[in-house]
């Protein structure tokens, strides 16, 4: 029987399409896809795997007919590595076992289109189960009465469950400096070595490990040298099994840091504007926001703070002494880390004649 197929073009289902060529003028795209130098239109985003600058990226593109269009701008400096296109091909001539009858539709073969000798037990063998012929053929007239699934003999007409080990991850929370060669020890269950472990930025950016070491089922070390920002891990047995964390639990930033010093922000006079308070500030090297508060400690009556470390309101006590108030302030950065210093304010009391007088 003749068998219509696709054409020789297409070996297996992964298909090798042109490199684009990023341009600082086209910028993010769109950017025409083809194969050998014709129009390509891929199933979806979905089945592309594209590679720039040796960088493997992961959902931060679209496609769109023949083009696509990546979610950050390309340059002129950048390089793709490869496009590869995940469909579904066949070879003219199917291989044995190559067409199952989910393939075919049940009308289109009957026995008087198979010749007696084109089919044999061999042909068969394992492809027959009793479901498919049930109230014609009976276990005992076949051969085997059982089949053998991952080692374990299944009667027919019988069920075993065959299931998979994925890894998990336990741990929750890592803190590495940015752009610096920096380990981390993963905890988690089902590891095999060696895993190959990625960390994946929010932005959709893939960053394998420089570094990777098995200490056990259990354990595994990872070293990572990655920009600032947060990251997903996954984790991926060399079985097939992989895992990646439902959250970012990976963060690669630097802790914020005080400008202004410990100790004594000003003194002012009573009844007088807080404003005239020395500022308190708090930055980071990565240039990620940070903010300030007050989290112990007192200030002046009627005195506040904004999160930028500026005092405002006025001070509305009426002590007759002056007084000197202790808080401590903590710097919080876009990424949660925090740095916490300790700083006095101090009211005067106006010592001088309130009224004139004359004596007689």
């Amino acid at each position: 029987m003749a068998y219509i197929g696709q054409g020789l073009n297409r070996f297996s289902n992964v298909e090798k399409l042109d490199v684009i060529t990023p341009a600082t003028s086209t910028g993010a795209g769109p950017y025409n896809l083809t194969k050998a130098s014709v129009a390509f239109v891929p199933s979806s985003a979905d089945t592309m795997v594209v590679s720039i600058n040796g960088v493997v990226q992961y959902g931060n593109f679209t496609v769109s007919g023949s083009t696509i269009t990546f979610s950050g701008a390309l340059a002129d400096a950048d390089v793709c590595d490869f496009i590869y296109h995940m469909g579904t091909g066949f070879i003219t001539t199917p291989v044995d076992n190559s067409v199952s009858t989910a393939k075919i539709v049940d009308s289109n073969i009957t026995t008087t289109k198979i010749n007696n000798s084109a089919v044999t037990n061999d042909k068969l063998a394992g492809s027959i189960t009793n479901a498919k012929l049930a109230g014609s053929i009976t276990n005992a007239k076949l051969s085997n009465s059982s089949i053998t699934i991952n080692g374990s003999a299944v009667s027919l007409g019988g069920s075993v469950t065959v299931g998979e080990t994925k890894p998990t991850i336990s741990s929750t929370n890592f803190t590495i400096p940015p752009s610096s060669a920096t380990q981390i020890t993963i905890l988690g269950a089902n590891f095999i070595s060696i895993p190959q472990v990625q960390a994946i930025k929010t932005d959709g950016a893939i960053y394998n490990a420089s570094i990777t070491s098995f200490t056990n089922a259990g354990s595994i070390n990872a070293t990572f040298n990655l920009p600032n920002g947060t990251y997903y891990l996954r984790i991926e047995n060399n079985d097939g099994n992989a895992v990646r964390t439902t959250n970012a639990i990976l963060t690669c930033s630097v802790d914020p840091t005080f400008s202004t010093a410990a100790g004594s922000v000003g003194t002012i006079p009573v009844g007088t504007a807080g404003s005239a308070l020395t500022q308190i500030v708090a930055t980071e090297s990565s240039g990620s926001t940070v903010t300030v508060a007050k989290t112990s400690g007192t200030f002046p009556t009627g005195i506040s703070m904004n999160t930028s470390g500026v005092f405002s309101g006025t001070e509305s006590s009426s002590t007759s002494t002056a007084q000197t108030f202790t808080f401590v302030i903590t710097a919080t950065d876009a990424e949660g880390q925090t740095a916490t210093r300790t700083f006095t304010a101090t009211v005067s009391v106006y010592t001088g004649l309130i009224n004139g007088g004359q004596f007689n």
